[in-house]
Order: C-alpha cells, then structure tokens, then sequence
C-alpha cells in the first residue's frame, strides 16, 4: 500500500458516510399548499409571490377549466362505455394539478404529455375533441404539435420524458427563451427513461421542468412500493430541486410551476415538482380499481377534491356567486354535447393511408404488404357475394 494511503484501521467507514447525508432521505418535504381544503388561504413567503397576480378574474377561469374538462372527462368516459372510443384514461381528482401547472406556461414553452393531460391540452388552447381523435381509433395522432406547443399523446410509459429533454437541450443550444414541461405519473417514474432523463437533464443545467402527477396508484400498484422516499427527494441524487406540492391545490401548483418554470428560464437548470394528488377513477376504462383499493380511501380523498376546495373560497370570498356556477355548468354541458357530435363524426381514414405513411418514397415491402392486403379485403368481399347468393336460393 503507499503512502498516500490511510491503513485501513484509521478509515472511518460510518464517519464518511454521515458527511455525504444531508438529511434523511426518506423524510417527506413540506407540501407547500396556499389553499386548505376548507377554502381558507395559507401564507407561504418562498412560494406565495408566484401567486399573488391570481385576482377574482383569473380564480374564476381556472374552476372553469376544471370544470370543463372534468365535464369533458365525464363524456368521454360515456363514450367509451358506449362503444364509441376504444380506451379512455380519466383524469378526475387530478385538475388542480393539470390547470394549476398549464396555466402557468408561456406560450413558447413546450408540453411533451403523457395520455391523460387533457386539462394542460385545454390550457393550451387545443380543442378537446381533437384529444378523441386517437381514442376513436381515426388517427396516429390528432393534433398538429407545433400549433400549441403541445406534443401528441406519449402512451409508451415516460418516453416523453426524452423527448422532453431532448428538446430542452435543443432550445439552449439554439438561444430560445423557452422551457419544455415533462408531465409523468408516480408509476412511470420508475421507469429507466426518467433516470436517463434527469441525468442529462442535471448534466446540461437544461430548461426543463419534470411534473410528476403522484395519484397514488401506478394501475395496481401503490407508490408506496415503488419508492422507499417520497418521490420529490429523488432530484436530490441528480443535483438540483425537488418540490412536493398539494396537487388538489391549484393556487399552489400555479405558483410552484410558475416558480419552476422561472429558474429553468433563467439558465439555473431542471426541477422536479411533485404533485400529490389521487386519482379518483380507474387507470383506464379496462381497469377495476375496486380489485386493489378500498373505498374508504377513496371517500378520505373527495374531501380534497379540487373543484369542492376552490368553490369554497370563492363563495366564501364573494369572489363568484351562484349565477357563475350555473353559467359554468351550462358551458360545460355544451361543451359535452358538442364533444359527443365531433365523435360520432369521425370517419376512419381509409386502411391503405396507412402503407403511404411508413416511408417518404414507395417501398418494395410495403407494396407487397399493401397487395396482400388488398387480397385479404377482396376475401370478405367474395365470401359476403356467396352468403347473399346462398340466402337468396
């Protein structure tokens, strides 16, 4: 051994292991809420600023876009009850955090979301049903991204979260005073795409901010099972900010995103939000929540719910009075009404379109696949020719 080397009864293994813990890891942080669940305003000096430009006028539009796409929510879900959608992700309990977080965005900023950020696609000005598109089973896609700076739905579990980056280094490279938005669930956050992510995301210092929408089930499974510390102290270990935020409290979203969103324009790198928030409804509409959760739970959360909890301030407060809250539910019913009409609407594209849309050029493969197919089609059609003649004998 030389000697620059201690002997090994001198190095003190638990005395360098107390000097690289800065706390306990799986201590949970403060939840920053401005709003209780009664309605009543906390003070918060750190946070509180980010909100304070919220008047009467911007209180009332956020419950109404809750509002709305919880009644969006509703629909859709009838729909796919119905027949008329293939799949459906419903998004109830989690409004405060999707308006509270979109509202807070610039328009040059980037959203790269999951498959259940319907209430961040209506604060970026996307029409909703252009969302059921791909639900409907009529596109690949739905929307054009570059027109909200809303990237399509990402149903490969965190991919986005690469895109996202990706992106984020992008715009820094290239100058832009924007930042991207990487919205994920507690359930994808143990996916090897948000590692990969976040290191380069700490590597590069990149304007990105990583919103993870904790709703407490990943499908079956409880957070608490996948991560032995609060998912907020995970950033700790890529070297930069990790916030938990009551995510039933969309005054608090608003301001942590706002806040967030600020450092990562100002070239002082990523952060990850956690909003803590529940999922009232199933995964999906092939889910049954009642085979791994008790009702109990459920019925502690509606309490918190986040429409109930900004209608008590605002009524409260004076702020919006009963004429407001019937105007709103008349918008939102024809805003489901008209959601409904768009669906039943949609045409499927012709099968073919889809053999034109692999490669740029014509390729010898997908000719012969496309023939094939023709010859598959024109199967149906002579066995349908045969049973009609059958029948008419």
């Amino acid at each position: 051994m030389g000697a620059e080397h201690l002997p090994a009864s001198e190095f003190d293994i638990e005395e360098l292991e107390q000097s690289l813990v800065t706390g306990d890891p799986a201590a949970a942080p403060p939840l920053v809420q401005l709003m209780a669940p009664d309605g009543s305003v906390r003070e918060d000096a750190k946070y509180g600023p980010f909100a304070a430009h919220l008047d009467g006028d911007a209180l009332r539009a956020m419950y109404r876009d809750m509002a709305l796409v919880r009644r969006f929510d509703q629909e859709a879900t009838a729909l796919q009850r119905q027949g008329q959608l293939l799949l459906w992700p419903p998004l109830l309990g989690q409004e405060a955090a999707q308006i509270g977080s979109g509202s807070a965005l610039k328009p040059q900023d980037y959203v790269f979301p999951t498959y259940r950020e319907h209430g961040v696609a209506l604060t970026r000005g996307l029409e909703l049903s252009k969302v059921l598109r791909l639900f409907r089973g009529v596109s690949n896609g739905g929307w054009d991204p570059r027109e909200n700076n809303f990237h399509l739905y990402t149903l490969v579990l965190a991919a986005q979260s690469l895109h996202a980056v990706g992106y984020a280094m992008g715009v820094q490279r290239d100058g832009d005073d924007a930042v991207t938005v990487a919205y994920f669930g507690d359930g994808a956050s143990s996916e090897g795409d948000v590692h990969e992510s976040m290191v380069f995301a700490a590597s590069n210092q990149s304007p990105v901010v990583f919103f993870c929408q904790n709703n407490h089930w990943a499908i079956s499974v409880p957070t608490e099972v996948q991560s032995r510390i609060p998912l907020s102290n995970r950033a700790s270990g890529y070297g930069f900010p990790g916030i938990r935020v009551d995510g039933n409290d969309v005054v608090a979203v608003h301001a942590v995103t706002r806040w967030a969103l600020e450092r990562a324009r100002s070239g002082k790198g990523p952060v990850l939000i956690e909003a803590f928030t529940y999922r009232m409804s199933a995964h999906t509409t092939a889910d049954d929540p009642t085979k791994y959760r008790e009702a109990v739970e459920e019925e502690k959360w509606r309490e918190r719910d986040p429409l109930l909890r900004l209608e008590r301030y605002l009524r409260s407060t004076n702020t919006a009075g009963q004429d407001f809250f019937d105007q709103v539910t008349v918008e939102a019913d024809k805003l489901a009404a008209s959601t409904r009409a768009d669906v039943l609407a949609m045409e499927a594209p012709d099968f073919e379109d889809h053999f034109a849309n692999v490669y740029g050029d014509p390729h010898p493969l997908v000719q012969e696949e496309l023939e094939w197919h023709r010859q598959y089609q024109a199967g149906f059609a002579e066995d349908n020719a045969g049973r009609a003649e059958g029948e008419a004998r």
